[in-house]
């Protein structure tokens, strides 16, 4: 078909202008995408560190009504490490923090602290805070009657 005297062919390629506006959104991307990643991956450590230890926390009540005998969950702060004492301990993922609040009598120089759990189904109670660099985070009870595991939001 014939092309009309009054429309005028463009040459290939992009103008000065659209390659401009390229870049731009190029170079925009380039410094937003690191820092959502890295709030998404410290995200992710936080979500993780806490059903850890939630998850540990009833899996050693369990245990220890299963089997008849005395479960601690160890947090040994001085390390940055916490679980199932005889397991392999879980590695707490920097730049998250804990703090613990367990009995007198399961709490020791070195900064290690546990809650214990009872055949009979009690424990000595205690709390462990899960938290976040910049504020806030979760306080994760164990209550020393029931032994059940409860948690709630820790504000700034």
């Amino acid at each position: 078909m014939p092309r009309s005297a009054g429309v005028a062919r463009r040459a290939g390629g992009f103008t000065l202008i659209e390659l401009l506006v390229a870049l731009a959104i190029v170079g925009l991307m380039v410094a937003v995408v690191p820092t959502a990643l890295e709030r998404l991956r410290d995200s992710m450590r936080y979500r993780d560190t806490v059903r850890a230890v939630v998850t540990d926390l009833r899996a050693a009540r369990q245990k220890a009504l299963a089997e008849g005998s005395e479960v601690r969950f160890v947090v040994d702060l001085a390390q940055g490490r916490f679980g199932l004492d005889g397991r392999e301990l879980h590695a707490l993922q920097p730049p998250l923090q804990m703090r613990v609040t367990v009995a007198g009598i399961e709490w020791s120089e070195q900064q290690v602290g546990a809650i214990r759990f009872l055949p009979q189904g009690g424990a000595t109670g205690g709390s462990v805070d899960v938290l976040r660099p910049q504020g806030g985070g979760v306080r994760i009870t164990v209550d020393w009657l029931s032994a059940a595991v409860s948690q709630a939001p820790i504000t700034p």
